[in-house]
């Protein structure tokens, strides 16, 4: 025993500063003196002074070390190989799991080989708190990266994200590789300055986050970048190259019923895909898709609504010009006094009406003058609602009614319901038939 060795004493005093537990071993013999027993390793069937400090380790190791570390302990257990490490390293040293009331710890481990050759310190050190703070850091550092690569509008991967990847396929195509396949769509939205400028930038920033969720809904297994304002890039991977032509073709009929129903973004798109031996790097691929999508941006520009007086070719004699604009004239009369609320308007002989564009915008309907908007508008009525709403409307329509209070709920361009409290009226000829009717909507 070395208990009494003031030497050695010494040793132990000057690390005890450092190590939770300190034991100095004759290699022989394996006999040991322990220098430091902390609280940290009560309970625990660590090896007393009596034995021998290999073989007792190696025994006691499973009570106290997680199973998986046991592994790398085992050097500590075998005379030998501890001696040739220590021989060739003069130190050893290592990270463990100390298992104690079912909560984990973690421990780090040194064997030392003293000059005389003939005895080892064995300490042990308690890293909970350093190795927590390290995969703490580790942790923030990798949120970090992964933050600096993400678009905060949209959730999707960013402009930074996306040269990284064009990077490393600019790599592959260098090195020749033949079995690089992609294709890339290039999107852009219409009208987002129009959007921001007359509605707000937020409602512009939910329109990019929609037109965002359309193309990560048409693509759903490939990467998509926002690489700009409202400018998408596509890189088609997987199985979505295997079906691109169809994903494609659905995207841009989402666009073009969008465009006709007012009731999401248009997004322009072009695609194209990478031809091995032409393409000499990614950006020859994208010009040919960005001068695409800049073809369908026209197309889609140019589509003329066809349903803008919806129902018309169910009118016998379509409203004329003098007639509408005198409901331009009533209509505007009325958002005048109206003050808050959408407000909407009615020429029963044509069954020709004008609403408010902002009503138009949030509710998603084809245009601010259709035919027949009363089958229009009861599409977006509750089912629920939708008796108390019909027999409301049939009064007015019958000219029963002058005034009639409506509350009901109807459906918003983005799906959910607003509860409606409406104000309806008619307006009357000389000859008291029903000539007009009209109301303000105002939504809780």
């Amino acid at each position: 025993m070395y208990k009494n060795n003031d030497p050695i004493n010494q040793i132990a005093l000057t690390l005890a500063k450092h190590f939770d537990s300190l034991y100095y071993v004759d290699i022989e013999t394996g006999q040991f003196s322990e220098h430091i027993r902390p609280h940290l390793f009560s309970g625990l069937d660590i090896p007393g002074p009596d034995g021998d400090f290999f073989s007792e380790s190696a025994k006691n190791a499973p009570k106290y070390v997680h199973p998986d570390d046991i592994e790398i302990l085992k050097p500590l257990f075998d005379k030998d190989t501890l001696l040739k490490i220590l021989a060739e390293n003069g130190s050893y040293s290592a990270v463990f799991r100390l298992v104690q009331d079912g909560k984990i710890i973690h421990m780090q481990h040194h064997e030392i080989l003293c000059e005389d050759q003939k005895h080892v310190i064995c300490c042990l050190e308690n890293v909970d708190k350093a190795f927590r703070e390290k995969q703490e850091k580790e942790r923030d550092l990798r949120s970090a990266e992964r933050m600096a690569r993400l678009d905060a509008l949209t959730g999707i991967k960013n402009k930074n994200a996306f040269s990284e990847y064009v990077s490393s396929i600019d790599s592959r195509i260098n090195s020749g590789d033949s079995d690089l396949r992609f294709g890339i769509v290039v999107c852009d939205m219409n009208d987002l300055k129009l959007m921001n400028d007359t509605r707000g930038h937020s409602f512009g920033d939910e329109a990019i986050r929609r037109a965002s969720c359309m193309i990560c809904d048409a693509f759903g297994h490939s990467p998509v970048f926002r690489i700009g304002g409202d400018e998408f890039v596509v890189i088609i991977d997987g199985c979505d190259y295997d079906c691109r032509e169809e994903l494609f073709g659905k995207l841009r009929e989402e666009s073009v019923a969008n465009k006709r129903t007012r009731s999401g973004p248009v997004v322009a798109s072009g695609m194209t895909v990478y031809e091995h031996g032409s393409d000499k790097c990614f950006d020859e691929v994208f010009e040919r898709a960005d001068r695409f999508m800049y073809e369908n941006k026209n197309e889609l520009k140019s589509i003329n609504l066809k349903d803008y007086f919806k129902g018309m070719e169910k009118i016998n004699t379509p409203i004329s010009a003098e007639r509408k604009r005198l409901l331009d004239g009533l209509f505007e009369a009325l958002c005048t006094i109206a003050g808050e609320g959408y407000v909407y308007l009615n020429d029963m002989r044509y069954d020709f009406s004008r609403w408010s564009l902002t009503l138009v915008n949030d509710f998603g309907l084809s245009s601010e003058y259709m035919y027949h908007a009363d089958l229009v508008w009861q599409d977006h009525i509750h089912p629920d609602d939708m008796k108390v709403y019909r027999e409301a409307v049939d009064a007015v329509l019958s000219g029963t009614a002058e005034l009639r209070a409506l509350h009901y709920r109807a459906r918003m361009a983005d799906g959910t319901y607003a509860v409606c409290f409406t104000r309806g009226f008619v307006l009357s000829d000389s000859n008291g038939d029903p000539e007009y009717f009209g109301g303000i909507i105002i939504t809780e």
